[in-house]
């Protein structure tokens, strides 16, 4: 299927959305305030070695420490054989004789911080072009999975082996977009790669940790570098001075992508003449609704995000396992585009509506597979449960849609929910029985919400009468129109 991709540019922060048939499929949100920091090469310190979890925090320069498994610590090999990662020639050495805090370390970063949890690190380097990635402490060639026929690759592995010289100290991986790439091409992308990281061994002497030593490219020149497929039919940009800067990227680094950048003059603006800003507000929701009268309902937790399939105002024409059956079809479908729209990761579970018919369940999975295969996301997925779940994880790299657009409610912390009026009121009457057994006070005043002194005046007057008798002491009531339902405030008087 066709498909484009439109960007949007502002000072304060770049737009991407993958259109396909007219209909957003992806979105990419940078700002510039908080870049990503994924493909990121440091120069960190070490600040605690943990023994009991085989990992170590280090310091990278953010608010949070980062994490370093053992696992992915690169170190050679014993006596000078290949690399591997943290294996010395007898088995895996403990980190503890790896590492040790103080010290000062090159790591790249794997993963953004993501909620509570710091970035993930790995001290294997490696740097992407568009149509290779240099491992700078291996010497071996590989090949994108996704180049499956034996000749290709054997071929792909020739050409690179010619390109590159016998004392070349890296290794590359060749990409998908490399399959039908020249010689030309394939030299150009090497000589950047080795540039790239000359460059940042250089900064690494001189630097104190910690200290950044090489940053990946901005969301538009990855754009060109890793999303662009050979399905792409044009890159539609609404700035012209960034339209310029990555014509002359393209020109430069990739320049078959380079007719396919256009410039976007219009007076309406380009999201909300392809109707991207209302599909952003609908990917925030908790709602989604199906073609059919159907529905999902999305909740993104720290733990997992879970998919509940409702039949809504779905009847259908026959009985109702037809019903059953067309609604969790096209639900398949649409959960697929929301992972990939909503950006979500981690594990996800399926609650798909119960069906009695295997052959329904297997028809459905198999729609499910079919709709994911569009992701370049690595996933896995399980078949149905004994509890008729489904359950799935997604390879998460960065925050989903919603954590990157919105935070924490500051009036339910997150939870979705306030405590009513009622229960303040009775929360209100408990902690004024406390005031008064602590202290003397000649008066006692309520600061509350609205909605909370509005009860009190009325259905919970005789409670409040009740206690004021019960105390001795006279109660006052303020509505206070900035406070939250669940904010309350005593004055002694």
């Amino acid at each position: 299927m066709s498909e484009e991709f439109l960007v949007n540019f502002t000072p304060q922060e770049t737009r991407v959305a993958l259109m396909q048939g007219g209909i957003v499929q992806e979105l990419h949100i940078e700002r510039t305030a908080s870049r990503g920091l994924v493909g990121n090469v440091c120069l960190g310190r070490v600040v605690r070695v943990l023994p009991g979890m085989q990992s170590a925090f280090i310091d990278i320069g953010l608010e949070r420490t980062a994490f370093l498994h053992v696992a992915d610590i690169w170190e050679q090999r014993q006596n000078g054989h290949g690399g591997g990662n943290g294996h010395g020639g007898d088995g895996p050495k403990p980190i503890e004789k790896i590492l040790s805090e103080g010290q000062s370390l090159i790591v790249q970063v794997l993963k953004d911080p993501i909620g509570t949890k710091g970035a993930r690190l790995s001290t294997q380097i490696s740097i992407a072009g568009r149509l290779l990635v240099y491992l700078p402490q291996e010497k071996h060639i590989g090949i994108s999975q996704r180049i499956e026929g034996e000749a290709e690759r054997e071929q792909l592995r020739g050409k690179l082996q010619q390109l590159v010289p016998a004392d070349e100290t890296g290794g590359f991986i060749v990409r998908t977009m490399a399959e039908k790439a020249g010689d030309e091409e394939l030299a150009n992308d090497i000589a950047y790669l080795r540039k790239m990281w000359a460059e940042a061994k250089n900064a690494a002497v001189s630097a104190r940790p910690p200290a950044l030593l090489y940053q990946d490219l901005t969301l538009g020149q990855r754009l060109l570098r890793d999303l662009v497929t050979p399905e792409t039919s044009r890159i539609v940009i609404d700035s012209r001075e960034n339209f310029h800067k990555l014509t002359a990227f393209a020109q430069e680094y990739m320049p078959q992508l380079a007719p396919l950048l256009t410039h976007y003059t219009g007076e309406r603006p380009l999201f909300d003449l392809h109707g991207v800003e209302d599909e952003i507000q609908k990917a925030l929701a908790r709602r989604v609704d199906l073609k059919s009268g159907g529905y999902l309902i999305i909740d993104q937790t720290e733990a997992m995000t879970t998919i509940d399939v409702n039949t809504g105002g779905f009847v259908g024409l026959r009985n109702f396992d037809d019903t059953v059956f067309k609604t969790n079809l096209e639900a398949a479908q649409t959960i697929a585009r929301q992972l990939r729209l909503r950006n979500l990761g981690g594990i996800i579970i399926l609650d798909f509506i119960d069906m009695a018919s295997e052959e329904h369940q297997a028809a459905v999975l198999a729609e499910l597979n079919k709709a994911l295969a569009r992701d370049h996301t690595r996933m896995s997925v399980n078949g149905f449960t004994a509890l008729g779940l489904v359950e799935m994880t997604r390879k998460r790299t960065r925050e989903s849609l919603a954590h990157v657009l919105c935070e924490p409610c500051p009036t339910c912390g997150g939870r979705g929910e306030v405590k009513t009026a009622r229960t303040m009121c009775y929360e209100v009457l408990r902690e004024l029985l406390r005031e008064a057994r602590q202290f003397n006070a000649r008066e006692y005043r309520v600061l509350a919400a609205p909605a909370v002194i509005d009860l009190f005046l009325d259905e919970e007057s005789a409670s409040l009468a009740m206690l004021s008798d019960f105390i001795g002491k006279p109660i006052s009531l303020q509505a206070e129109s900035g406070y939250t339902q669940e904010q309350f405030d005593i004055v002694l008087m």
